[in-house]
């Protein structure tokens, strides 16, 4: 660590964090293509938990090294200034992101007369009014459109966490635990749908639980188990093997059973409220993968690492590429035709251009533009025609000539 980075008072980057968030991306894109044939094969349907479990704990894990110090070194209220800066900037994001969806639906609409509004953004056809209300308000989230607003119900939270922590140091635990059993006993949720009553798909109560689990541990308020040691390697394990059968299609089409056996330990509202069952799933996942993972974290950054760095540094703006360009695919699948190739490429075109986005995004993030202007380059000057030449005869010889 720098001496500058001491007296600032801030951790040396973490580049795992960046890693895991980049792969977050990608699998959301793969995620948020309906029909997308390379869906069956992404780690949510090898377990209980999925990627939105990764994109919560690495936004928590993250929001405690950018945020947390602020609290500690600066006060209660100039950390929840910044909360409430980030939660005003990922507002607009959202508002923009669904603007530029309803636009981009329209447009294709327009051009190749898909109806793709009607499909993705009925409400907004039939009842502007009530549709547009509750686009501004949180309370209308449009399918695969309910991480953003979820993320900024739980930020929200941070300040109350920290002030509670001032007090004593159990009550933020006391307070996540309290609101994750009230999204269970009595469905302690937001309303999400103007006209059925219905609440938010993710359920911030409930969520806030990983986000926090990720939080407390990069604000090292709870002890971590080191990586490597062999009974916990093969108890996570173990776990994870005995969860394939109830989430693999490749079991659950062929085996009644394990499907009957997964209604039965899993309700309906498992992901909306956040089952255990996932929340224990993903810190087998992430404490067995982070384990086989830590002889290499050196070589983390290079090849497909590195990439996957690039675009984790850049969360936000390559989470919003993902799903624009995840409608885009999506559209441009059924135009093509679904064939395994077409596919493959599309899902790989995806892949880079979200790469563009973020390595766009950290350019003009460096603010190239601020640095020291480069010295201008000195014009070659034409020699004075009364100047002497610099190469000239001796006096002698051009006597003699």
């Amino acid at each position: 660590m720098s001496t500058l980075q001491q007296r600032a008072g801030k951790r040396p980057r973490d580049e795992r964090l960046d890693f895991f968030r980049g792969l977050t991306m990608l699998i959301i894109f793969v995620a948020h293509w309906p029909q997308n044939s390379w869906n069956a094969f992404i780690p949510a349907r090898f377990g209980f938990s999925s990627g939105a479990e990764l994109f919560v704990f690495c936004s928590g894990v993250a929001s405690a090294l950018a945020f947390g110090s602020i609290f500690v070194r600066r006060g209660l209220w100039l950390g929840t200034a910044r909360i409430m800066l980030r939660i005003w900037q990922v507002y607009w994001a959202q508002l923009g992101l669904v603007l530029a969806l309803i636009a981009l639906a329209a447009l294709l609409d327009h051009s190749f007369g898909l109806g793709v509004l009607a499909s993705q953004f009925a409400p907004l056809l039939s009842s502007p009014d009530s549709a547009l209300l509750g686009l501004a308000t949180l309370t209308w989230q449009p399918d695969y459109l309910d991480i953003l607003p979820m993320y900024l119900v739980i930020l929200a939270l941070v300040p109350v966490v920290m002030a509670l922590h001032r007090i004593n140091a159990a009550l933020p635990f006391l307070m996540v635990a309290l609101l994750y059993g009230l999204a269970w006993a009595i469905d302690l949720n937001l309303p999400g749908n103007p006209w059925n009553g219905a609440g938010w798909f993710l359920n911030p109560f409930a969520w806030q639980l990983i986000f926090f689990i990720g939080f407390f541990i990069g604000m090292k308020w709870v002890p971590v188990p080191r990586l490597g040691e062999h009974r916990l390697m093969l108890a996570a394990g173990a776990f994870l093997l005995l969860s394939v059968p109830f989430s693999f299609w490749g079991f659950l089409e062929h085996w009644p059973a394990a499907q009957a056996l997964r209604d039965l330990i899993l309700p309906t509202s498992e992901k909306s409220n956040l089952h255990i069952l996932r929340v224990l799933h993903f810190l087998a996942l992430a404490y067995l993968v982070l384990s086989l993972l830590d002889p290499w974290r050196r070589n983390l950054d290079q090849g497909v690492g590195h990439l996957l760095i690039l675009i984790g540094r850049q969360s936000l703006a390559a989470f919003l590429a993902s799903v624009v360009l995840a409608r885009l695919a999506a559209t441009a699948a059924d135009m093509l035709g679904r064939t395994e190739l077409s596919m493959a490429l599309l899902n790989l075109v995806g892949f880079a251009a979200i790469l563009g986005v973020a390595v766009l995004v950290g350019w003009f993030k460096s603010t190239p533009w601020a640095g020291p202007a480069a010295p201008a380059k000195a014009e070659p000057q034409r020699p004075d025609e009364t100047e002497a030449p610099k190469h000239r005869l001796p006096t002698r010889v051009r006597e003699a000539s």
